[in-house]
């Protein structure tokens, strides 16, 4: 079978690379769905022969499901730019591809996501081994979700060896700033579902989240890493409410 590889990005001339080094034995194509970045990253792209297009970003989903319908091939590996395929990931893929699109057992395969965090592979916190559908049919798939978009697949699911290698958050800085961007879309979903006690959330569940990274899903062995995880997660949580009590004091006094 062929495959394509899609990858969205912005202004990620500093991880692209190590991205599409890793994918291009396994690619027939290549696509990145590109947010008009201002660095070097279509230069980049350009050098591995990807198809290149570009689309103002909305959200994660909308970004992803144009990159999907860009795909010229049946079958699709959705990759972060800060992400890499392993040796042993690629060596399982390139056996699927040796099967005809007919003879292959699944519509879809879940992939074990390795991250490493502030130089260290993060093996609990909830981190790992997060398996994510990765490799699937492109007619059978679709993203959902505006932050932590979800791909739903029509029909059935595999597990595949190896890992996905993440590379996350550059720094302890552009964790807390991209989770806060995060917060903002947070935010407005919790006012548009009518949530209620938006206050009394924003005090109790931060430390709930904390002790739930921390000790529930055993950040408490990833060391220091694993602290802040913690630390970050339960501070983003308070962020989300008491941004959605922002917005929804802004609206009502409109």
């Amino acid at each position: 079978m062929k495959l394509s590889v899609m990858i969205i990005t912005l202004n990620e001339e500093d991880r692209l690379e190590d991205a599409l080094k890793s994918c291009r034995d396994i690619a027939d194509e290549i696509v990145v769905v590109d947010s008009y970045s201002t660095d070097k990253t279509i230069e980049i792209a350009k050098k591995y022969g990807a198809q290149i297009f570009k689309k103002k970003f909305v959200d994660y989903s909308s970004q992803k499901n144009f990159a999907k319908d860009k795909a010229t091939y049946p079958w699709i590996l959705n990759l972060d730019a800060d992400e890499r395929v392993s040796e042993t990931l690629k060596q399982e893929i390139l056996k699927v591809k040796q099967q005809n699109h007919e003879e292959i057992d699944a519509d879809g395969f879940l992939v074990k996501r390795k991250t490493s965090y502030l130089g260290r592979w993060i093996k609990h916190s909830g981190w790992y081994p997060d398996r994510k559908l990765r490799l699937f049919r492109k007619d059978k798939s679709q993203w959902r979700g505006r932050i932590h978009e979800g791909l739903i697949l029509e029909g059935k699911t595999a597990k595949m060896e190896g890992d996905i290698l993440h590379f996350t958050y550059r720094d302890i800085t552009d964790h807390i700033n991209r989770l806060n961007r995060y917060a903002k879309m947070q935010a407005e979903d919790i006012v548009e579902k009518k949530k209620k006690l938006l206050f009394l959330r924003a005090i109790l569940l931060p430390p709930v989240t904390f002790i739930r990274f921390y000790l529930w899903k055993m950040g408490i062995l990833d060391g220091f890493p694993g602290f802040i995880i913690a630390l970050v997660s339960s501070w983003a949580t308070a962020m989300k409410y008491l941004k959605a009590i922002e917005i929804k004091r802004e609206r009502n006094d409109e």
